[in-house]
């Protein structure tokens, strides 16, 4: 179903679909502090995010490919990493901005696919952590009333998953009627950035959490 979505969209629409899922995830990989061994300047992460939600064109483009060859020369991609959970979700956050890059250097599907499976197994991964947990989750009562509210369309997944997919579909269907430009320079745009932010504070919370609890 994801895919056919992602295929029914122009390749513009496509770039806004893959800079939508990622922007939840700006959030949590800017909140915490960087490993200092990976070498990494956090504002290239935000650069390289604005630059995602902006407007397709030659100039975008090849500053965001610029970027991403600066971030290549960080520490982090010369060394074995053993990352902890908060780590692993800041890690597969910037792999999935350098696949976002591998995109506007070639243009396929597959990477699109690539970048929102990514933030979709992220969620699951959180939702089973949660879950594995010793510790009742000071939010559970809330999440479960929401899964139960949305029992026929999120069979299985825990709550972090199905916010993810309802706001993944929410996006989806959006982009058919949104303007080809920037995510920023329409209202319907900034609607969907606030929305793809409110769940990365969603993510944050959890990850404090997890941390507090010892994962």
């Amino acid at each position: 179903m994801r895919n056919e979505r992602l295929a029914a969209l122009s390749p513009d629409q496509r770039r806004q679909a893959a800079a939508l899922a990622l922007w939840p995830w700006r959030a949590p990989l800017l909140a915490f502090e960087l490993d200092e061994a990976w070498g990494i300047d956090p504002s290239v992460l935000e650069y390289l995010f604005r630059l995602a939600a902006e407007a397709p064109g030659e100039a975008a483009d090849r500053a965001y490919l610029q970027a991403v060859a600066e971030l290549r020369t960080a520490q982090l991609f010369a060394s074995e990493v053993d990352p902890d959970t908060i780590e692993l979700v800041q890690l597969e956050t910037i792999d999935s901005l350098l696949t976002f890059g591998a995109w506007l250097d070639s243009p396929r599907s597959v990477e699109v696919e690539r970048v929102v499976e990514t933030t979709s197994g992220l969620a699951n991964y959180l939702d089973g952590l949660v879950e594995g947990s010793l510790y009742s989750h000071p939010w559970e009562q809330s999440h479960r009333q929401y899964l139960a509210d949305l029992a026929d369309k999120v069979s299985g997944q825990g709550y972090l998953a199905a916010r993810n997919s309802a706001i993944e579909s929410a996006c989806h269907d959006a982009l058919r009627s949104l303007p080809h430009e920037g995510l920023f320079d329409s209202d319907a745009g900034r609607e969907l950035l606030v929305l793809c932010e409110d769940f990365g504070e969603e993510i944050i919370a959890t990850l404090r959490w997890l941390r507090t609890t010892g994962y």
